[in-house]
Parts: structure tokens; C-alpha cells; sequence
């Protein structure tokens, strides 16, 4: 199910169903080569679901490794073939997705260690701030990871389980829209230059506005006016304003 919104927020920026999966690995602290298919595809799901409760553009990869996911678990449930065992031993269904995964871990290592060259490089040569921008300087100085699309959802789901269920399921009639949210979240980064991600929903009154504020701060992190950043992976997200703002 998807609620109407007036904003559809569209994310080509962002992650695609590899790498979902591989922060579902991660986050769970799993052995890549002994995949738990039948967690890892309950996981998968619950994230697909809540793209789709956003109303996000959900690229038909997403839909494709979710379809690849159910037949391996499908598969794995079959008993063994057990006159294909006595020709020769059955391949594991999960073979080829594992080789595709630790491909794909290998490229996305390398890429991230020349981002990290180049970003030592230009710290090399950086220009005294403003005094009004010191504190950006500062924050920006210290080692931080930047939250990904997963991150993010993860954080959003979070904060709806804290929501009380009178509001989760109370019937609001809205008062708000994603443009108008992403004006005042503009207004609070220019007052705070870093903020927690949770405090952005303190004053949120039920389910759909705290989605509305979600779909708001994607679309500032797309038109690169905000920043969301935690200190280690998986750790709390700020946000912060970029020097757009």
C-alpha cells in the first residue's frame, strides 16, 4: 500500500539491490559465503515494503532480486535430488548470487579507498573558512561515514515504531506537504548547522507526517543541500546544511 502524496521524490542517486543486500550483511554481522537465504530475503522484503509505503521510484532491480531471492529460498526448501546427487554433486542455489555479492564487495572497496584518496588529496589543499563556517570545518575534519539510502530507512523505521499506536493509526487530515517541510527543514539546518535525524520528528503528530519529513530530507540529500553523516557505520545520523544552503 502507498499513500498519496503531492511530491514524489525520485532517488537516482542512490543504491541498488546489491548493495541493500549487502548492508543487510553487514548490519548483521553475516558470513557472506553461508548466506541465510530465508532471513536475508525477510529482511530484503521489509525494506522493499517500506520504499514502497514511501512511494519511492523503485528501479525493477529491486523487484528482479526480490523475485531471484523467493526462487533461491523456494529452492532450498526442495529435498535433495537424490538421483542428480549419485551424477554428480548439486550445485548450492545461493553459488551464484554469493559470486555476484563478493564481486561486487570487491569493486565497491576499491572505489571507496580512491574516494579516499582523492579526498586526502584535496584536504591537502583546503582554503581557510569563513568564521561562520567553523563549526562545518570542524565536524567535516573528523572521520565519518556517509548514511546511505539503507541507513536512512533503517533510522525511519526506527522512529515509527516509537510513535504511539493511537497516533500510528489516528486519521489526520493533513496539514502539510513535502514542499513545505523541505522549507522548514531548510530554516532548521540554517539555524543548526548539524542536527540528530531523530530530533527531526520530535515534533511530528502521527505516521504521515513523519513520512512527509522523511520524503523531505531525501529530497534536500538529492539536491545536495543536506548532508547525513554518522561517526562509525550503522552509528546515529546527523544531518547537516552544505554550504548550498
Amino acid at each position: 500500500m502507498s499513500y498519496p502524496l503531492s511530491y514524489r521524490v525520485r532517488l537516482p542517486i542512490f543504491e541498488g539491490p546489491l548493495d541493500l543486500l549487502l548492508f543487510l550483511i553487514k548490519q548483521s554481522h553475516i558470513d557472506i559465503v553461508n548466506l541465510p537465504i530465508a532471513r536475508i530475503t525477510e529482511q530484503y522484503l521489509e525494506y522493499l515494503k517500506l520504499m514502497q509505503v514511501l512511494d519511492l521510484e523503485i528501479a525493477g532491480d529491486f523487484l528482479v532480486m526480490a523475485a531471484t531471492l523467493i526462487q533461491i529460498k523456494s529452492k532450498m526448501l526442495l529435498p535433495p535430488d537424490e538421483t542428480a546427487a549419485e551424477e554428480k554433486e548439486e550445485e548450492d542455489p545461493r553459488a551464484e548470487l554469493i559470486r555476484r555479492l563478493m564481486e561486487y564487495q570487491q569493486f565497491k572497496a576499491a572505489a571507496e579507498r580512491l574516494h579516499e584518496m582523492e579526498r586526502r588529496r584535496s584536504a591537502m589543499f583546503t582554503r581557510v573558512p569563513p568564521e561562520g563556517q567553523a563549526l562545518e570545518a570542524e565536524w567535516a575534519e573528523e572521520p565519518f561515514f556517509e548514511a546511505s539510502l539503507f541507513d536512512l530507512l533503517t533510522a525511519l523505521s526506527d522512529v515509527l515504531k516509537r510513535v504511539p499506536k493511537e497516533l500510528f493509526h489516528e486519521i489526520i487530515q493533513d496539514e502539510f506537504t513535502v514542499e513545505q517541510k523541505i522549507v522548514e527543514l531548510r530554516r532548521r539546518l540554517a539555524a543548526e548547522p548539524q542536527v540528530s535525524f531523530s530530533k527531526l520528528f520530535e515534533a511530528a503528530k502521527g505516521k504521515m507526517e513523519i513520512i512527509t519529513i522523511f520524503l523531505a530530507i531525501l529530497e534536500l540529500i538529492r539536491l545536495k543541500e543536506a548532508i547525513a553523516r554518522q561517526q562509525e557505520a550503522f552509528s546515529e545520523i546527523v544531518m547537516m546544511r552544505s554550504q548550498t544552503i
